[in-house]
């Protein structure tokens, strides 16, 4: 009898997760800069999930690991590993919603805060990432963000962003110029204060 009274709550702390996953506020461009501890630009060399904890907190966390092209903000190394709750092993899945999916040879410019601390250790959860792609088109290299959307104006991240084509796209260049910009700008005036 207690059984069947214990898992509705399960299930309810289950959708928890889930709605507090999907309501997060998009950050701005320069939330994004300044809450990261580590900025890279990095492929996904490996994504392993595994089981973690014992009895009621025993869940499946995902170790995914790039190789590091570029340290923008913080050093990232020449390989780190970022761990998000959710994944499957074997034939179960724990799912998050709105947790980014990663493969390996995905290509990423990650916005890491709170790693190995928080559910996901993204800034803004998904937002924390922006894709980088080869527009076919053209044949460079572009961002996307969390979505998949190609960007073009980085003061409307997390804002009202606007659709725009892959050829009007901004590229994985300009995006860490724009974070380095941001860094130089906070550190000389936080040196005139």
């Amino acid at each position: 009898m207690k059984i069947k009274y214990l898992l509705p709550l399960t299930f309810v702390g289950v959708a928890l997760i889930n709605v507090s996953a999907s309501t997060v506020i998009p950050p701005t461009f320069d939330q994004l800069v300044q809450q990261a501890e580590v900025i890279f630009q990095g492929t996904v060399t490996n994504v392993r999930s595994v089981w973690e904890g014992e009895g009621a907190q025993r869940h499946i966390d995902t170790y995914v690991t790039f190789q590091v092209q570029d340290n923008v903000k913080g050093n990232a190394g020449a390989s780190y590993t970022i761990r998000m709750l959710g994944g499957t092993v074997g034939d179960e899945t724990m799912e998050v919603t709105d947790t980014p999916k990663f493969n390996v040879g995905d290509r990423n410019i990650l916005f890491v805060e709170h790693n190995y601390d928080q559910f996901v250790p993204l800034v803004g959860i998904s937002h924390g990432r922006f894709q980088v792609q080869r527009d076919e088109q053209t044949g460079r290299d572009v961002v996307l963000n969390g979505e998949g959307e190609p960007v073009r104006d980085l003061a409307k991240v997390g804002r009202e962003e606007e659709s725009v084509s892959a050829t009007e796209a901004i590229s994985p260049d300009d995006l860490k110029s724009a974070v380095k910009s941001r860094l130089e700008h906070s550190d000389s005036k936080h040196q005139t204060q």
